[in-house]
């Protein structure tokens, strides 16, 4: 009996997910335990510390992601899997893996090159990003960077390449589960090392979770016949055209990296507590843009790609628009429930003693004007993939840069001249956000050279309707379980408040999209009703996300 099971998990987490619906759900599926970890992560952290201390916690993380997302994600996303893809399309499976091993070096390389200068400046640089931190704080949040950027970047570097090899096979259930180990880490070092290291436990659970995240996928890639070699072959053409790809959108994170930076520095001119509530609230809005938006649109890339390299347009066209009308058909009512039910929500995943009354109220009105936006970043996700599979990485950029540029205008307005609270900084990311995505369907429509008119916009207008319809029917239900039934100070009513809200909210969208005609209801149905055979769900899911309807 032990070895059956055994031998079944083994074969679950080495098989393939052949159609963007299992890959989605698998991706899904590990993302919201992802998810869920990570707000365990931050409750616990706000039992634990203050939310002045945890601002200089969090502000640490900013040099590290800069040099992680500018030297690796530009390369992975728009230009690796791409090209890693197109070899394994041809099957040559051989220059495959040195094209693999010779970017992974590369950038192990540069990436410790540039690692040495912010080193050496870590606190000058630091003094930069969170100008209203005292002397203590920069000193602590120096200390904290270089531990990351030491023990965290260069393990990420190495795992998130293990991640977009294994998404080229189609392979995503151990790259999901990736994060997941790397959220444990983090918990591990809270739980266990918070007694003797306080605010640094969390700093060295980072670092055990990174590790965590590149081990866990090299079972994986041994079943493909893996082999890395030590090769700086910067000439091959595979590696050139991932250079050439890279660069465009390497530049577009550089802005984008402004546009973070700018959120930091100004929520630190509002106090370190500043920098917490906006990073709490971010945190909960970003939980349907990554369950749903990234998850759908990362499981379609290596689709698309494959549609592109057979000059099928008209199915890279169905493909997409089918993958966009299930992003916003689960993104829109998550986010109107959000809007609704902001407050008990940020009370459940951070009302611990040491996160006061007024910091829960901030954060719920940071997170609102978030959601207003939550389906346009969501669908930003998949429609910069889509112009990487057609291997233009320049459009997303460029329109990426406007949207940067945007929110940076909007930022400094709304806190430096006009000298509005943290919640600010949520309103100018759903401008920037709606913009960008405007911006980038319209651009792709004339790549494309159109799409069918009635089916791209047919299924987002029910869906919106569908969504308003049910934040106004559950605004006024709320309200009376708060005020006449649940006595909310206490954390079980809280949880049944919330619990009964959502399960309202989530049936009365249901019934009007059935009512409706919303097509991606049906398929929302068969899902569940699959989920009782997960194995078959993951390996041969019959509701192949590909353009076609749904088999009944």
């Amino acid at each position: 009996m032990v070895k059956n099971i055994f031998k079944n998990g083994v074969y679950l987490l080495s098989m393939r997910q052949t159609s963007i619906l299992s890959a989605a759900f698998v991706i899904m599926s590990t993302v919201a335990v992802s998810k869920i970890l990570g707000v365990v992560k931050l409750r616990m952290l706000s039992a634990r510390f203050t939310p002045s201390e945890l601002g200089v916690y969090l502000a640490a993380f900013r040099l590290p992601n800069l040099l992680f997302e500018l030297l690796v994600l530009g390369a992975l996303s728009a230009a690796f899997i791409p090209v890693f893809t197109g070899y394994l399309k041809n099957d040559d499976k051989e220059d495959a893996w040195h094209v693999a091993s010779a970017v992974i070096n590369i950038g192990l390389v540069v990436v410790f090159i540039c690692s040495l200068p912010v080193l050496i400046f870590t606190t000058e640089i630091s003094r930069l990003l969170a100008p209203g931190f005292s002397s203590s704080q920069i000193e602590l949040m120096s200390e904290f960077t270089r531990l990351m950027i030491i023990g965290q970047v260069f393990p990420l570097v190495v795992g998130n390449f293990f991640t977009g090899m294994l998404q080229s096979f189609k392979h995503f259930l151990l790259p999901s589960l990736a994060p997941v180990l790397y959220d444990l880490g983090i918990i591990a070092g809270i739980f266990f090392l918070t007694p003797s290291y306080g605010l640094r436990a969390p700093v060295y659970g980072v670092i055990l979770g990174a590790i965590l995240f590149m081990l866990v996928q090299i079972p994986a890639l041994f079943s493909y016949r893996w082999h890395h070699s030590f090769t700086f072959d910067y000439r091959h053409p595979g590696v050139r055209e991932i250079g050439k790809l890279m660069l465009p959108r390497t530049m577009g994170l550089a802005v984008g990296q402004i546009d973070t930076t700018t959120d930091l520095i100004l929520a630190s001119l509002l106090g370190a507590r500043s920098v917490t509530i906006f990073n709490f609230a971010q945190t909960l809005q970003q939980l349907p843009i990554s369950l749903f938006g990234a998850t759908i649109a990362q499981a379609s890339l290596p689709t698309l790609s494959e549609e592109f390299g057979t000059q099928d347009l008209e199915k890279f066209k169905s493909t997409l628009l089918t993958s966009l009308h299930q992003i916003l058909f689960l993104v829109f009512p998550t986010s109107a429930l959000l809007i609704v039910l902001r407050v008990p929500v940020v009370r459940l995943a951070f009302g611990a003693k040491l996160f006061d009354w007024d910091a829960t109220i901030l954060t719920a009105q940071t997170l609102a004007f978030f959601s207003l936006s939550v389906f346009a970043q969501a669908i930003v996700q998949l429609l910069a993939r889509a112009f990487y599979a057609l291997h233009d990485s320049r459009t997303p950029v460029i329109i990426g840069i406007v949207s940067v540029l945007t929110n940076v205008f909007f930022s400094v307005l709304f806190i430096v001249f006009w000298r509005l609270p943290i919640w600010s900084l949520g309103l100018s990311t759903t401008i920037a956000s709606l913009a960008n995505a405007l911006f980038l369907l319209t651009y792709l429509d004339k790549k494309v050279s159109g799409f069918d008119r009635i089916r791209l916009w047919s299924s987002p207008l029910k869906i919106t309707l569908a969504s308003i319809i049910t934040g106004l029917f559950l605004y006024l239900p709320m309200k009376l379980l708060d005020a006449l039934v649940f006595d909310t100070t206490h954390t079980v009513n809280l949880i049944l408040l919330t619990g009964i809200a959502f399960f309202i909210g989530f049936s009365v969208y249901l019934i009007l999209a059935i009512a409706l005609k919303i097509q991606e209801a049906g398929l929302f149905l068969q899902i569940l009703g699959k989920l009782s055979q997960f194995g078959q769900v993951i390996s041969k899911s019959p509701e192949v996300i590909d353009g076609e309807k749904p088999n009944p």
